[in-house]
């Protein structure tokens, strides 16, 4: 067996209206497409980010909260690369996004940071 990439991430969401502004405005991602599933009484919005990967964004109907602590079992963060993490800092923080202070990769001695969605799930922006 050969996995060829990852081909999406889903994330659930549980305000969908302000996690789309977040992920569409703040983040920049664009969208690819949006569908409401009136079965399930829920949105799927496909967007892309950077040039092949893309992120689900989906609502539900009260969905259960996500457990906080990043060390817990299961999906730890999302990282998104970047070639400028000042820049992008100094977006996100002029969008009124949280940003922690930069930190350095004790193996790779490459720099990155952590910020929240607005569900609180971890985000990690890293250098190139």
């Amino acid at each position: 067996m050969k996995v060829e990439k990852i081909h999406h991430i889903a994330i659930i969401c549980s305000n969908y209206e302000k996690s789309k502004d977040f992920y569409t405005n703040i983040l920049e991602f664009s969208i690819i497409r949006e569908t409401f599933r009136e079965k399930r009484n829920s949105y799927k919005l496909d967007l892309r980010v950077g040039i092949n990967d893309m992120i689900e964004l989906f609502s539900f109907p009260n969905p259960s909260p996500r457990i906080n602590n990043p060390e817990n079992c299961g999906l730890r963060h999302l990282a998104f690369a970047v070639t400028n993490l000042e820049e992008v800092v100094t977006n996100l923080e002029s969008k009124g996004v949280n940003v922690e202070p930069i930190r350095i990769d004790e193996l790779t001695g490459k720099r990155f940071t952590f910020f929240k969605d607005p569900d609180q799930l971890p985000l990690e922006i890293y250098e190139q």
